[in-house]
């Protein structure tokens, strides 16, 4: 139900993401999306009315329990041994790390290994522990990424560049960006869209409220209240978004992008990003999944596959 909702929003291909847990739930949530991705594959890539289910975000446990966010405190070290365990499924292509947990940079590099994109984020981290990270990705040949950006990590500072500095200052890197208008102001946006050009991407960090409305709901076992547009914990604390792609990008364009650039932020960068050669970009060959929009940029119809879908 989630993945359809967010279909008809112009969302066509999609990672569920999990949050920190008890590892055993976490593990479990893996195989589920596991068992989806093949009923998929034996589907001929396709699930009507669904889009693509490329795999998992691994988005927790192996986070900053000093930068939790709105998540549980279940966070724990990225062992060896968990790290392996959370692979055997087959599905994780985004993590997100901390570089400052014990054996975070041995972890970077087994998941690099495994395909999987290596996100700094939930983090208290400095600027050289990015870089230890960063360097253990590139070694093992993968491609290194940045949790929503200034979102759980220290800001940049004339004299202590902080992981957004490091983010902002790495141009093989990229980064993903919360444009809700609550995570992240249109400023920080529009500096952060002219410092990774063709690195940012747009994502939703979308709970199960998304299309509910205002009133109460939750997230992993917390009581959240929706507000004009905002997810918060009683305490206030932002708990993940109600966030759309498609008002994603219209936010964008206002902020003051150009509409190429807005739709590049949600197509071809976070295609590039995983990999994914096939999508993307309006191609002779390309897998055909498009959204059309209207002169205000509102969804009309999508297309999965070259298949109407809503």
């Amino acid at each position: 139900r989630l993945a359809a909702f967010h279909l008809t929003h112009g969302t066509t291909t999609i990672l569920p993401t999990t949050m920190t847990n008890p590892f055993d739930r976490i593990v479990a949530a893996l195989r589920g999306v596991a068992e989806l991705v093949d009923e998929q594959r034996k589907a001929g890539g396709y699930l009507p009315g669904l889009p693509t289910i490329l795999g998992a975000h691994l988005e927790g446990p192996f986070i900053s329990p000093a930068r939790l966010g709105a998540q549980p405190a279940f966070a724990m070290a990225p062992t060896l041994e968990a790290v392996r365990e959370v692979l055997v499924p087959g599905v994780v292509r985004v993590v997100t790390l901390a570089p400052e947990l014990e054996g975070a940079v041995a972890a970077a590099r087994e998941f690099a290994m495994a395909g999987a994109r290596v996100s700094v984020g939930h983090t208290v981290a400095d600027h050289s522990a990015v870089a230890g990270l960063a360097a253990a990705v590139t070694t093992a040949g993968g491609t290194l990424g940045f949790t929503h950006l200034f979102n759980a990590m220290p800001g940049l500072g004339s004299r202590e560049p902080g992981v957004v500095g490091a983010a902002l200052a790495d141009g093989r890197a990229y980064a993903e960006l919360i444009l809700d208008l609550h995570h992240v102001h249109p400023v920080s946006f529009l500096a952060a869209a002219a410092a990774k050009r063709g690195k940012l991407l747009l994502i939703t960090d979308a709970i199960r409220a998304a299309g509910a409305g205002d009133g109460t709901s939750e997230l992993g076992g917390q009581q959240v209240m929706v507000t004009g547009g905002a997810a918060r914990l009683p305490d206030g604390t932002l708990a993940g978004s109600v966030l759309t792609l498609d008002v994603a990008l219209r936010n964008a364009v206002h902020a003051g992008v150009a509409p190429w650039q807005a739709a590049a932020m949600v197509s071809s960068v976070p295609a590039a990003y995983l990999g994914l050669g096939d999508r993307g970009s309006l191609a002779v060959g390309a897998r055909a999944d498009l959204v059309v929009l209207d002169g205000d940029m509102r969804v009309e119809d999508v297309y999965v596959g070259g298949r109407l879908v809503g």
